[in-house]
């Protein structure tokens, strides 16, 4: 599996935790070992011209997904056949005001925005009450499953 972080904003992130909850999130998903993930972190700036241009909307965002080919979850017999996955774009300035806003960290808002990201790279989404339900309880467990994994890690 590949997963290429690239931080492009001028905050200094954990990239290597955000790499280890991505490879968590994707191998629970059961995404194939030759799927391909880029995530960029951006400031600002650039997160408000990629809300406008893609989203219609003003304003910078938390986060973005890109699809590319489209895959869906797996199951541990059947995982998702290899390919692009996507790309995840994070704001870094944005998930610091939620993460105080939501008394904690913001490596710990970077964490559920990169998970966020990538159930919709995988055809979620949160439109509609039960769409919802379903998005957010597999988020909450994939981040609890890699806070147990971190922690046993130490």
């Amino acid at each position: 599996m590949t997963i290429e972080i690239n931080n492009e904003s001028q905050v200094e992130v954990d990239e290597t935790a955000i790499l280890r909850l991505a490879a968590f999130a994707l191998e629970q998903m059961h995404v194939h070992a030759d799927a391909d993930l880029a995530i960029v972190l951006v400031d600002e700036g650039a997160m408000e011209q990629l809300h406008v241009q893609w989203m219609d909307e003003p304003g910078p965002t938390d986060v973005l997904s890109f699809p590319m080919d489209e895959l869906r979850p797996g199951t541990e017999e059947s995982p998702t056949p290899p390919g692009l996955l996507g790309d995840i774009v994070l704001c870094p300035q944005v998930a610091e005001v939620q993460a105080e806003s939501a008394g904690h960290s913001t490596l710990e808002e970077l964490l559920l925005l990169t998970t966020h990201g990538i159930l919709h790279l995988l055809g979620f989404d949160h439109a509609e009450p039960d769409e919802e339900r379903e998005m957010f309880g597999i988020q909450r467990d994939i981040l609890v499953g890699f806070a147990m994994v971190e922690r046993r890690r130490r």
